[in-house]
């Protein structure tokens, strides 16, 4: 649903005046190309906690970016069982793991208020065989996601993927100008779980011995980071990196 004018002048300053910035789709492209990038993009009407963005099953159109908000993606297996995918912020796009086959392969809901663009998929992939920034964002937006979800697999141990998590999180807020080392969750200990494959009871012993060694202190939702060096290298599952990381924690400590 369209909540703006759909003139090009009415799109530009809504897409100008957006928080995100140069975060979301290149600003610096050409005028043509930049008016025609935002008479494809759809403002939605904000959405409460709950609402499900879309269904796993369902036909894939739309490319999807976060304006404001925290969306969770999951699967449900054929038991029902549900599986937490990952969760998603101001910045970022949610589809892309829908196109190859046209539907999306998880459900998306979102945890909090949540506002959205929406970008017809066909039009865009069309528009950015014109525009070489856009094709470029959108490799780096598949990219990250791939790269995520690498660095997840590749944590095998469970306090590695605690660790690798609050440490991911750290960035994505630094990111989006929020505070890196404080912030509070909106998502629940048990999507969390989910999400790192371990049991609730587990997670919540590691906060605790995380809490008891100085790495972090949690309450309720609010996680302060207090030990960033520490989980960097707890994080790095791979001896090589962990060494690396190890050596710049000793020079920080020795500067």
């Amino acid at each position: 649903m369209r909540i703006l004018s759909g003139t090009p002048s009415a799109l530009r300053c809504a897409c100008c005046s957006c928080p995100l910035g140069p975060g979301c789709f290149p600003g610096s492209a050409d005028a043509a190309h930049l008016q025609e990038l935002e008479r494809l993009v759809e403002h939605t009407m904000p959405v409460h906690a709950g609402h499900l963005l879309f269904r796993q099953g369902d036909r894939f159109q739309y490319l999807t970016a976060i304006r404001l908000g925290t969306v969770k993606t999951y699967a449900v297996d054929r038991e029902g069982r549900e599986q937490t995918l990952g969760f998603h912020m101001p910045g970022d796009f949610l589809g892309l793991s829908a196109i190859d086959e046209e539907r999306y392969p998880c459900n998306a809901v979102a945890l909090d208020t949540v506002s959205l663009c929406r970008l017809p998929f066909h039009e865009i992939a069309e528009l950015a065989t014109r525009m070489p920034m856009l094709q470029a964002t959108l490799f780096r937006l598949m990219s990250r996601d791939i790269a995520r979800a690498t660095q997840l697999a590749c944590n095998s141990m469970a306090d590695e993927r605690l660790a690798a998590f609050l440490i991911d999180m750290a960035d994505r807020m630094a990111a989006r100008g929020y505070a890196a080392n404080r912030w509070q969750l909106t998502m629940s200990r048990m999507d969390i779980a989910s999400y790192l494959r371990l049991a609730p009871e587990t997670l919540s012993r590691l906060l605790r011995r995380f809490q008891a060694e100085g790495l972090v202190n949690v309450e309720g939702r609010d996680v302060e980071v207090r030990g960033r060096d520490r989980l960097q290298v707890l994080a790095a599952a791979d001896p090589m990196r962990r060494s690396a990381a190890a050596g710049v924690q000793v020079r920080n400590q020795a500067a």
